[in-house]
C-alpha cells in the first residue's frame, strides 16, 4: 500500500494550491484596508467649490428690491423734512456770519446728508442721488424760501454723492467710502451756490466758502451718516437690507 502522506504530488484535501492561496491573500488585503468614506470624498469637491466661488467674479447688487424704493422715499421725505426746518433757520445763519459770509459754508453739510445716507443703508446703485433728489422735491413743495432751485442743487449734490459709491463700483460701504462720497457732494453743493448765489462774491471769498463747505460735508455728511447707518442698525430696524446684517457681524 502506497503512503499517500509522503507523496509530495498529493495534497491533503481542502488545503488551498498556490494560485488559491495568492487570490485569497489579495481579497483579504483589499477587505482589510477600509474605502474612502462619504464625508472624505466630498471634502476635494467641497473644495474645489470654494475655490472656483472664490475665483468668480464679484457683482454689486443693482436690482432693487421693494423694500430698498420703500426705504429710500422714506429716507427723502424724512430728510427733506430736515432740509425744509434748515432752509427756514438759515436767516438766523447769515446774521451770525454776516462779519464773514464764507463762514456759512461751515452750515452746508445738512444739505448734502440725503445721498451719503441712503448709499449707505440702502446699497443700490442711484441710491444716493434719488433720495437726494426727493428730498430737494420735498424742500420745495413744503415752500423753501430758496425756490425751486433746490431742486437743482439737489441733482448737483445727489451726483457728487453717487460719484463715491461708483467710483468704488458699489463695493465699499465702510466710513472711508462715506467720507468720500461726502466731499464730493460737497464739491456739488459749494460749486452750485457759488452760481447761483454767491457769484458776486471775490474769488477769495468763494475759495473759503468752498473749502469750509466742503469739510463740513465730510463731518456732517460723511461721518454723520456712517454714524447714522451704524446706530439704526444696532436698533434693527435696517434687518430686511445687507447694511443691517454687515453691521451687525463687524
Amino acid at each position: 500500500m502506497r503512503n499517500t502522506a509522503s507523496d509530495p504530488s498529493r495534497t491533503p484535501t481542502g488545503a488551498p494550491t498556490g494560485a488559491s492561496a495568492q487570490a485569497a491573500s489579495a481579497s483579504a488585503a483589499e477587505t482589510a484596508s477600509p474605502a474612502p468614506s462619504a464625508a472624505a470624498r466630498t471634502v476635494p469637491a467641497a473644495a474645489e467649490a470654494s475655490a472656483a466661488e472664490a475665483s468668480a467674479p464679484r457683482t454689486p447688487a443693482s436690482r432693487w428690491r421693494i423694500v430698498d424704493i420703500v426705504v429710500t422715499a422714506v429716507l427723502g421725505f424724512a430728510v427733506g423734512l430736515v432740509f425744509w426746518a434748515w432752509a427756514a433757520a438759515w436767516s438766523v445763519f447769515e446774521l451770525w456770519t454776516m462779519a464773514f459770509p464764507p463762514l456759512m459754508g461751515l452750515f452746508g453739510g445738512v444739505w448734502v446728508l440725503a445721498g451719503p445716507l441712503a448709499a449707505l443703508i440702502v446699497r443700490r446703485p442711484g441710491a444716493a442721488l434719488v433720495c437726494e433728489l426727493l428730498a430737494a422735491v420735498t424742500e420745495a413743495v413744503l415752500g423753501s424760501h430758496f425756490g425751486a432751485t433746490v431742486i437743482i442743487s439737489g441733482l448737483l449734490q445727489g451726483l457728487g454723492a453717487e460719484l463715491a459709491f461708483a467710483l468704488l463700483r458699489y463695493r465699499r460701504f465702510g466710513l472711508p467710502t462715506a467720507l468720500l462720497s461726502g466731499a464730493l457732494a460737497g464739491v456739488g453743493l459749494t460749486a452750485g451756490e457759488i452760481v447761483m448765489y454767491y457769484a458776486a462774491w471775490a474769488p477769495a471769498f468763494q475759495a473759503v466758502y468752498a473749502v469750509l463747505g466742503i469739510a463740513s460735508s465730510v463731518v456732517i455728511a460723511g461721518l454723520g451718516s456712517w454714524l447714522l447707518m451704524r446706530a439704526l442698525a444696532r436698533t434693527g430696524a435696517l434687518a430686511s437690507l445687507s447694511s443691517g446684517r454687515t453691521a451687525r457681524r463687524i
